[in-house]
């Protein structure tokens, strides 16, 4: 088939799979009490990962999903931390024990919008509470449009390993068309002052598909990202969800790149990467092949949750702050999404649950599966299963896709064990789609594939 032919049948609208199930099947029959439970039962030699969300931002990004909001004003952001701090007490008083934490992730939002005293405030609450690990990975997420240098110097004092800093476009007009202005030169600035403040693990964050974009301008924006030297990059295709995020309605849709020159687009960004010594792992970040997340990939090791590819192998992630999702060995927990809801939850001494999913065992084995196809392009069911102690025939209903993907090129499958091939790679997607029982049942809407 040709390349047209392929992206018009298998540019499905499908997860992304950073968790399965995905959060559209989430509901209200998983309580703040359940949640807690879960907490308790957490095993005493179990490590822990942590993801603290900042629902903040000095300004809107058009092409934004996430769950943030514009402030100006100091008040809600001293407020959000006090919340935050008094939040971590409930979940650490609910697990009772004083655990291992391996990993802190700070995302948003901009997380760094909040002053580095704040910062500071929650960083010690965590290390209060939380039996934080010495060589720990701290990774903040930052636009360096708004980052001070009292906000670099705020970051070293709290022991930040990693950066990952919003690049998105650095051609003008696509910049905007999506209402973020910010040059090449403001970024190298950010990224010297980080590496000189001992930060030295640099991600940079890139996009494509965005409005007004073009190949030729895709290649120019990463050859000028590649001139910083970062460690690391990670590369999404831009979701366009009206229906989900109003603003988005603001980009004509007119602008947007078709189907074919996004896929263009993706190829370049690989090619260009790859070109320069980086390699792909999984579906869309590249490392430096002496990076952890390389090593992780070509040991086998590499993991995947709600921030991406990782190299977090801790078997529980707590989610704190306002909309953030946890992965507890029991199931998957979100917090109100709203500030005012998740807060008065807090204030009110309740864990601030909104919904979640208790896992069964198939989707514990389904969600291995998917995991190893979205991190490792292959799975053998033979293998997977027995690790659950399952029957492999269990998983038997994704053949017939699986069946088609194999006559068009995209993988190789011989009844148990499959491999995308590199012709495949980029419609990785639609073969972890082929794992999951609850697509076709429910009725959310998902991004483009690729």
């Amino acid at each position: 088939m040709t390349v047209a032919s392929l992206i018009a049948k298998y540019d499905q609208r499908v997860p992304r799979y950073t968790s399965y199930p995905t959060a559209p099947h989430f509901s209200a029959g998983v309580t703040p009490d359940v949640h807690a439970a879960w907490l308790g039962s957490l095993p005493d030699d179990g490590a822990l990962s942590l993801y603290l969300h900042v629902p903040f931002c000095a300004s809107l990004c058009l092409f934004c999903a996430c769950h943030t909001t514009v402030v100006h004003r100091l008040e809600p952001l001293v407020a959000y931390g006090k919340t935050l701090e008094a939040e971590i007490a409930l979940v650490a008083d609910a697990i009772g024990r004083t655990l291992p934490v391996r990993h802190i992730h700070w995302g948003g939002g901009t997380p760094t919008i909040l002053p580095p005293a704040v910062m500071h405030a929650i960083m010690q609450r965590l290390r209060t509470r939380f039996a934080v690990q010495p060589d720990a990975e701290i990774a903040v997420e930052i636009d360096p449009r708004t980052l001070s240098d009292e906000g670099i110097d705020g970051l070293a004092r709290m022991g930040t390993t990693r950066a990952s800093l919003g690049v998105q476009d650095f051609e003008p007009s696509v910049q905007q068309a999506i209402n973020r202005d910010q040059s090449l030169e403001l970024t190298a600035s950010c990224t010297a002052k980080l590496r000189a403040a001992g930060i030295g693990s640099i991600n940079l964050d890139l996009i494509y598909g965005l409005p007004r974009q073009t190949t030729p301008g895709v290649i120019d924006t990463v050859t000028q990202a590649l001139s910083l030297a970062p460690d690391r990059a990670a590369v999404f295709g831009y979701a366009h969800v009206p229906w989900m995020k109003k603003h988005q309605a603001l980009i004509p849709e007119a602008s947007l790149p078709g189907p074919q020159e996004r896929f263009a687009q993706r190829q370049a960004v690989e090619d260009t990467l790859t070109g320069d010594g980086y390699q792909a792992i999984g579906l869309d970040h590249f490392a430096r092949p002496g990076d952890s997340l390389a090593i992780a990939a070509a040991e086998g090791r590499l993991r995947r949750n709600f921030q991406g590819y990782t190299t977090d192998d801790a078997p529980t992630l707590l989610g704190l702050g306002a909309s953030s999702i946890g992965a507890l060995p029991g199931g998957y927990v979100q917090n109100h999404a709203g500030v005012p809801a998740w807060r008065n939850a807090v204030r009110a001494g309740s864990l601030p649950t909104a919904r979640g999913f208790a896992l069964s065992d198939a989707d514990r084995l389904r969600r291995h599966v998917i995991e190893q196809v979205m991190c490792h392009m292959a799975v053998d069911l033979r293998v997977a299963a027995a690790r659950f102690g399952a029957d492999p025939a269990s998983l038997m209903d994704a053949a017939p896709a699986l069946q088609t993907m194999q006559r068009d090129g995209l993988l190789t499958w011989n009844g148990y064990a499959l491999h995308m091939t590199p012709k495949g790679r980029p419609f990785v997607r639609a073969a972890a789609a082929a794992f999951d029982s609850y697509l076709q049942a429910g009725a959310a809407r998902h991004s483009a594939a690729i």
